[in-house]
C-alpha cells in the first residue's frame, strides 16, 4: 500500500474530538500525527519541518505567541481550525474553520487550506520588528514546492480526487457528509445578516466541501430552498412574519458567486479551452 501524500499535524486537546477527526481522515491519503499542544509544539513543529504539510488545529488550543513565533519561522502551513464559526482569525488569513459537528468535511476542509497557500499564501502574521528579519526558509523545504511536489500537481485546485466526489461515495458516507453540508449551509443562513464574519466563514466552509465533492448546483439550491421553508414553517407556527425570508436569497447567489469563481480557478491559466467539458448549452458540465 502507498504511503500517504501527506503528513497532518494535529494539535488538538479534546481526546473524544482527535478520535473523531482521526476517524474522517482515516484510509485515505493522509496521515495524522498528533502533538501536545503543551509541550512547546513551536519547537515540536521547527524540529519536524520537513515531515508536516499542514494543522489540524483546535480553536484556542495554542496561545497568540505561538502561532506568532511560528510565523516568524516561516511555518504558516496551510490550517484547519476546529471550532465555532465566529469570524475570528486562529492563525493566519489562508485558515480554514469547521465547526466540530461538521468533520465530515474534514478532508475536503484541508484540500481547501491548502488550495488557499498555494493559490496566495497565507497573507498572515506580523512583520518582524524593525531592523530584523525573517529567518530564510531553505529552498528544498519552501511550503509550495514541497506541496507541488508531494501532491503531483500544480494545486489541488487543478485536479479533484473522482474518488470522493458526493455521487461516488457509499451511500452512508454520502448521506453523511450532505447531511454536514445542510447544517453548514443552516449555519451561514443564521448568520448571514446578523453576523458577516462569521457568515463569511460558513459560507467559505460550504463552497470549498461542495466543489471539492462536486455537490451538483441543484443540490445547492435544494439545500437553501429545504431550509428557508423550515424556517418559514416555525415562524408561521410561532406567529411572526416571514416575508423577510426572500431576502435570503442573497445567501444563495452569494455561495453561487463564490462556487463560481472556484470552478474558474480550477481551470489551469494554459488550458486549451476544448478540453472543457461542455453540456449542449454550451456551459461547463457542473453536475
Amino acid at each position: 500500500m502507498p504511503e500517504p501524500a501527506l503528513t497532518i499535524a494535529s494539535l488538538i486537546r479534546d481526546s473524544s474530538l482527535q478520535e473523531a477527526c482521526g476517524r474522517w481522515l482515516a484510509g485515505g491519503r493522509w496521515r495524522m500525527v498528533w502533538l501536545d499542544p503543551d509541550a512547546n509544539p513551536v519547537a515540536q513543529l521547527e524540529l519536524r519541518r520537513e515531515e508536516f504539510d499542514a494543522l489540524v488545529l483546535e480553536e484556542g488550543a495554542l496561545e497568540s505567541q505561538a502561532y506568532q513565533a511560528l510565523s516568524d519561522l516561516g511555518l504558516q502551513l496551510p490550517a484547519v481550525v476546529i471550532g465555532a464559526v465566529s469570524g475570528q482569525t486562529e492563525f493566519h488569513q489562508a485558515e480554514v474553520h469547521l465547526p466540530p459537528d461538521q468533520l465530515e468535511q474534514l478532508s475536503y476542509s484541508l484540500d481547501a487550506a491548502i488550495s488557499r497557500v498555494l493559490q496566495r499564501g497565507p497573507r498572515a502574521g506580523a512583520s518582524p520588528p524593525l531592523g530584523q528579519t525573517k529567518p530564510e526558509t531553505p529552498e528544498g523545504w519552501k511550503l509550495a514546492n514541497r506541496l507541488k511536489g508531494r501532491l503531483g500537481y500544480v494545486g489541488v485546485f487543478y485536479k479533484r480526487d473522482p474518488s470522493r466526489f458526493l455521487r461516488n461515495l457509499p451511500e452512508l458516507e454520502r448521506e453523511e457528509l450532505f447531511h454536514s453540508l445542510e447544517r453548514t449551509y443552516r449555519d451561514l443562513l443564521l448568520s448571514y445578516f446578523r453576523d458577516p464574519a462569521a457568515a463569511n466563514q460558513a459560507l467559505e466552509s460550504f463552497v470549498n466541501t461542495a466543489f471539492f465533492s462536486d455537490l451538483p448546483i441543484t443540490k445547492t439550491v435544494e439545500i437553501h430552498v429545504n431550509l428557508i421553508d423550515a424556517f418559514s414553517q416555525r415562524l408561521k407556527l410561532e406567529g411572526h412574519k416571514n416575508d423577510f425570508l426572500r431576502d435570503y436569497r442573497l445567501a444563495l447567489l452569494d455561495v453561487m458567486a463564490h462556487l463560481c469563481e472556484m470552478y474558474r480557478r480550477s481551470i489551469p491559466p494554459d488550458a486549451p479551452l476544448a478540453a472543457i467539458p461542455l453540456q449542449a448549452t454550451g456551459q461547463p458540465t457542473m453536475v
